[in-house]
């Protein structure tokens, strides 16, 4: 039997063409109406040679059906309405999708390695849906699992940019469909009967006689000897029966009962705890240790040994690793951002905004301005940084939840001094990771420190290391100049400041992700993701975006929403000024400013089910918002409350402010695979979007963040989410999904902001909110960088 993790050697694969066959009514592949006499295409992919039915199909738009274009009046569609980001990543992949196989199994069951990193977000359940939808076979009978860094895969490995199951969605459903088939003739041969008389049913085909056989009794007979060209039609849409519908998890039983297994459960042979003493201020470096033989006869600990990115300890257990980094005396050299504040950093974004063009048009037009400040905010996920690595003098191995493994798998070897070849790295499950784990930090330190010490070791950042020298969302500004006249928006500005994001990941390979570091390469890159990120739901007339980046000394990364979070906030914001200026209603005006049907749908469906404009008492309000990204749109109605009695409320070592009391989401993916998990993504997406506008920031003060751990980052705790949360998945618009991963952050962000705006008579102008009041807790010391381990959490319980 063919593992579920090997390769399809390079000779076995080539350029499918689809072929073409005439058909009449029924809907086409993706769930559309194809008249009498149009062409639909047929897919075409590969049985390929092994021991039982593996097969593989190629990543081909290959629209069944066509359709005639039709004039439109009105404004020139944006670049991001033409090809975003995701269609970028998603005709990266193209080539490499032949690579990507299914297996069928003598036991019956379907395997699939994923080229794709499951952080949370559910991708290896809708994966297994689209198996199980083309295959007739079970959902638990479909196995997927994550596949190692293959770099022959090239595009086709990065989790990012909400890309997998739209970049994924149609080859693996032919891959399936093929399979599907394949079983069905060799069904056919065995039983002795027609193709089209034989009928399949949870893994079993079933004869007119009653004679039948399984799938696991098929899958030798429906193997190859050779690597064959095969076509098949997929399902249409009218005939599905899994894809669409609400299901539950597939690894939520092994979630629940602790059976999943992430880099830090795994067990690697000799790998002992592994932990890293680091600097005081971002990014400082190692001068001198004065006490390394002391630390190095400690309790427990094996091996003491200085990196690049400070000094690691390695011992029995990770309460000792704790206990000698805190004993390190360490002569630390200065960091990349020195002496940095928020204040110092604030007054280098200002000096770097690009300027407006279109004048003050007084007395032709009036003019409306906002100048809006971003803090920087913590990429931290839940799962501590983690990694496990074996380096040995000709090979490695490494284990960690990675986004972009093929960037990690080259960059180890480089750092290592071996070939790519000799470095294999497996990817785990991740818990969490929201942009974090594109960056392959912990992996690339756990094989600096096994080759330092020359032992395998299992290394964990500690969640002070996480907040402090971990990747951060840049702090931004926004600077906004719109004009109108004569009940028209005329023209609309928006000049976006930011520290520099490190793209250092590219597009998931060595190549691009070289150049995204190169000096001229980094600012080059972000414009791209910028440019065909940003899309604004609105007619604002004449409207420009530019971006702008400067210092590059922070530890930075393209957190949940890139950019959006930040822009669609502020633009927001000045569509409620516009529309208060001009007198009308802020829905009305949305409704009449917005592009398209689907965006006036999901804002129409948040403002009945929201009671839009329903009389509220003073010092509360209702915020909207509305935001289209990668082929998905989502709007979000806030409601808020900042009266004292709200804002005074006091809970133990936490900050309460202004609470969220009801949010409405109403979202149109276009197709959604699985509701009940695009209905998981909304509700992650609204507590970030509570959170960035609300509460949660980092506060920089001499070169280093203050917040230390999550006690005192603020993200939104269980008395600051809303009571009444409804989230409503809008029917399909089209017949295939779009971007879903990171939708809702923006628009909830956003309204939740103007809320508060409503709520205050004030528009708000710097975020969090929460920023410039009280920190909140008192900050830990950066030396010892980390705390001491609690003995006793009874005082932490309320």
């Amino acid at each position: 039997m063919m593992d579920v993790q090997d390769r399809l050697p390079t000779e076995r694969t080539g350029v499918a063409v689809p072929d073409t066959q005439v058909t009449e009514g029924p809907p086409d592949a993706d769930g559309l109406a194809a008249p009498a006499g149009i062409e639909r295409r047929r897919f075409l992919g590969y049985v390929l040679a092994a021991p039982t039915l593996a097969v593989a199909a190629q990543l081909g738009e290959a629209a069944v059906g066509t359709s005639q274009a039709h004039a439109a009046v009105g404004p020139l569609p944006e670049l991001t309405e033409i090809f975003d980001l995701n269609d970028m990543l998603t005709t990266a992949a193209l080539p490499t999708a032949g690579l990507i196989t299914i297996h069928v199994h003598t036991d019956g069951t379907a395997s699939f390695a994923l080229p794709r990193a499951e952080v949370g977000q559910g991708i290896t359940t809708s994966t297994a849906m689209l198996i199980a939808e083309e295959l007739d076979l079970p959902l638990e009978k479909i196995r997927v699992t994550l596949a190692d860094a293959r770099p022959e895969l090239l595009f086709n490995q990065l989790t990012g940019g909400s890309n997998t199951t739209i970049s994924t969605y149609t080859p693996i459903r032919v891959a399936a469909a093929i399979a599907r088939k394949r079983l069905l003739e060799a069904a056919a041969d065995l039983l002795g009967a027609e193709l089209s008389a034989l009928t399949c049913k949870a893994g079993v085909i079933t004869a007119p006689n009653g004679r039948s056989a399984t799938y696991g009794s098929l899958a030798e007979k429906a193997a190859s000897l050779k690597t064959v060209r095969v076509a098949a039609d997929l399902k249409a849409r009218s005939d599905f029966s899994v894809i669409g519908t609400a299901r539950n998890r597939v690894d939520a039983l092994a979630s629940v009962t602790g059976r999943k297994q992430f880099a830090m459960d795994l067990h690697v042979p000799g790998a002992a705890p592994t932990m890293v003493c680091r600097p005081p201020t971002i990014n400082g470096t190692v001068r001198s240790v004065r006490n390394l033989a002391a630390v190095r006869a400690m309790p427990g600990v094996t091996d003491v040994a200085t990196i690049s990115t400070g000094v690691a300890v390695r011992a029995r257990t990770f309460g000792q690793c704790i206990d000698a980094v805190r004993a390190l005396s360490v002569d630390w050299g200065p960091g990349t951002a020195e002496r940095a504040s928020d204040d110092t950093v604030l007054r280098e974004l200002k000096a770097a905004e690009v300027p407006l063009v279109v004048p003050k048009l007084n007395p032709l037009a009036k003019t409306v301005e906002g100048s809006f400040t971003f803090h920087f905010a913590s990429n931290s996920a839940l799962e501590p940084n983690c990694a496990v690595a074996d380096v040995r003098s000709d090979r490695a191995e490494v284990w960690a939840a990675l986004k972009s493994p093929i960037v990690a798998q080259q960059a180890i070897a480089a750092k290592l001094g071996l070939a790519p070849g000799a470095v294999t790295v497996h990817v785990t499950e991740g818990g969490g990771s929201f942009g974090r784990k594109l960056f392959s930090d912990a992996a690339l330190e756990a094989a600096e420190v096994s080759k330092a010490v020359g032992k395998p070791v299992k290394l964990m950042w500690h969640r002070t290391d996480e907040f402090r020298q971990g990747r951060t969302h840049p702090m931004a500004t926004s600077r906004i100049r719109a004009t109108y006249a004569l009940g028209k928006v005329l023209t609309y500005e928006q000049r976006h400041t930011s520290v520099a994001t490190d793209f250092g990941h590219g597009l998931g390979e060595i190549i691009t992700a070289t150049a995204a570091k190169l000096p001229v390469g980094d600012l080059t890159f972000s414009e791209t993701i910028f440019t065909l990120s940003q899309q604004s739901p609105y007619d604002l007339g004449l409207t420009t975006q530019f971006l702008n980046e400067v210092d590059k000394g922070f530890n930075t990364g393209s957190m949940r929403n890139i950019y959006s979070p930040n822009v669609r906030c502020a633009q927001e914001l000045i569509v409620d000024r516009l529309a208060d200026e001009m007198g009308k209603d802020r829905l009305g005006f949305r409704r009449q400013l917005v592009k398209n049907d689907r965006a006036r749908a999901v804002l129409d469906k948040v403002a009945e089910l929201g009671d839009w404009g329903r009389k509220m008492p003073a010092g509360t309000a209702q915020g909207l918002a509305v935001h289209p990204e990668y082929h998905g749109v989502v709007a979000v109605l806030a409601e808020i409350d900042c009266r004292p009695e709200t804002t005074g409320r006091h809970v133990p070592d936490a900050y309460t402010g202004p609470r969220v009391t009801k949010v409405v989401c109403a979202v149109d993916v276009g197709l959604a695979v699985n509701p009940k998990g695009l209905e998981a993504q909304m509700m992650g997406g609204i507590m970030d979007g509570i959170a960035v506008t609300l509460t949660s920031g980092l506060h920089l003060k001499d070169g280093a963040f203050l917040e230390g751990s999550w006690d005192n980052y603020f993200y939104t705790r269980q008395w600051n989410t809303p009571p009444e949360l409804e989230i409503v998945v809008m029917p399909p618009t089209s017949g295939k999904p779009g971007g879903a991963g990171e939708l809702a952050v923006g628009a909830a962000a956003a309204a939740v902001a103007c809320a508060y705006g409503a709520a205050t008579g004030t528009m708000p102008t710097t975020f969090p909110l929460n920023h410039a009041g009280p920190l909140g807790f008192e900050p830990l010391p950066t030396v010892p960088p980390i705390p001491q381990s609690p003995t006793d959490g009874l005082d932490r319980a309320y």
